[in-house]
Parts: C-alpha cells; sequence; structure tokens
C-alpha cells in the first residue's frame, strides 16, 4: 500500500500546475503564462530577459517533473506485479490447506488493490496531461518573450543606426558652413536633410 500512497501524493503535487523557480535569491513561481513573486503578480515588472530566463526554467522543472511521474507509475506498476505474485502464492497455499475463508478474504484485497491502481494510474496520467498543457503554454510565453527581445535589440539599432547618421551629417554641414563652401540653396538643402534626419532620431525613439 506504500506506493499507493507515494502515487497518489505525487498526483496531488502535480495538480496546482505553478513551478518555482529561485532566480538571484528570489523564489519565482510560473502559473497561468504569470510570474509571482510572494504571491504578487509581477510579469509586467521583469524585463523581457528575466521573463524568458523564468519560464524557460519553469519548463524544465515542469519536464523533470513528468519524468519522475512516469517513473514512480513504472515502479508502481511493478509493486503491483510483485503483489499479485505473492497474492497468488497465498492464494495456492490457501486452496492446499482448503482454507475458503482465507482464499475468499485474499480475493477481495486483490480485488481492491487492482482497484486502487487503476484509480491511482487514471488519475497520474490526468495529471501528466495537464503537466504536459502547462509546458506547452510556458513554452509559447518564453518563445513569444524571445520574439519581443528580439523586435526591441532591432529597434535598438534602427536608433543607434539613425543618431550616427544625424551626428555625421550635422558635423559634415558644420564643416562646409565654417569653410564657406554654402550656397543658401545648399544651406537649406542641408537643413532640410538635417530635419529629416532628426525626425527619423525621433521616430526611432517613440517606437522603443
Amino acid at each position: 500500500m506504500k506506493y499507493y500512497i507515494i502515487l497518489l501524493f505525487l498526483s496531488v503535487s502535480l495538480t496546482s500546475f505553478a513551478q518555482q523557480v529561485t532566480k538571484e535569491g528570489k523564489i519565482y513561481e510560473v502559473k497561468s503564462e504569470k510570474i509571482f513573486l510572494e504571491g504578487q503578480d509581477v510579469t509586467s515588472t521583469l524585463s523581457l530577459e528575466e521573463k524568458a530566463v523564468i519560464f524557460k526554467e519553469a519548463a524544465l522543472i515542469t519536464e523533470k517533473i513528468k519524468a519522475e511521474a512516469a517513473a514512480k507509475l513504472e515502479a508502481a506498476k511493478a509493486k503491483e506485479v510483485e503483489a499479485k505474485a505473492k497474492l497468488e502464492a497465498e492464494q495456492a497455499k490457501v486452496e492446499a490447506e482448503k482454507s475458503e475463508k482465507a482464499a475468499a478474504k485474499l480475493k477481495k484485497e486483490e480485488e481492491k488493490a487492482v482497484k486502487e491502481k487503476e484509480k491511482a494510474a487514471k488519475k497520474l496520467e490526468d495529471e501528466k496531461e495537464d503537466a504536459e498543457k502547462a509546458q506547452k503554454k510556458a513554452e509559447k510565453a518564453q518563445k513569444k518573450a524571445e520574439q519581443a527581445l528580439e523586435k526591441q535589440e532591432k529597434l535598438k539599432s534602427n536608433l543607434v543606426k539613425a543618431e550616427e547618421k544625424l551626428d555625421k551629417g550635422q558635423k559634415k554641414y558644420e564643416k562646409l558652413k565654417r569653410k564657406g563652401k554654402l550656397s543658401p540653396v545648399d544651406e537649406n538643402k542641408w537643413m532640410d536633410k538635417i530635419e529629416k534626419l532628426t525626425e527619423k532620431v525621433a521616430k526611432a525613439k517613440s517606437k522603443l
């Protein structure tokens, strides 16, 4: 019966879905694509890098739990085979001693053990499916966070390029102006160019 208790305990532990992730001395709880710290939802306060790391760690923990659940189920099956073999040996002894009362009692225990095993196996299978669903959600959230991070990096790169072009254009304009090589028409063209570059920088900043 001991292994049945282990199975039931494992089943209860899987029902919560939440996974605890320790990062920089803090214990986060990941549940339903959200991250909690001391019972508070801190998903929106974390950076994209932190969320990606936490979601990935939660997915690994879920995978580990699934593997442990499968191992527990296999151990339970082995215990059931062993119990059945032992029961059959006892039944043979009872038959030899012609004790109908003892045989009936053992048969009743066997039926109860089979029912408990079937019930525990079904519950464990349901929890395993739920754990797989939770993992898929965590993986989806992680992928979304990584894509957002890539987009942000691209926007940063665009901003840097725009600022470099603006700086280069301003320096060249100042240089030509100091040397007196700009006609009124040229100066207007340069002012228009610098204004457009400034607008591009402002636009890149607004996207971030």
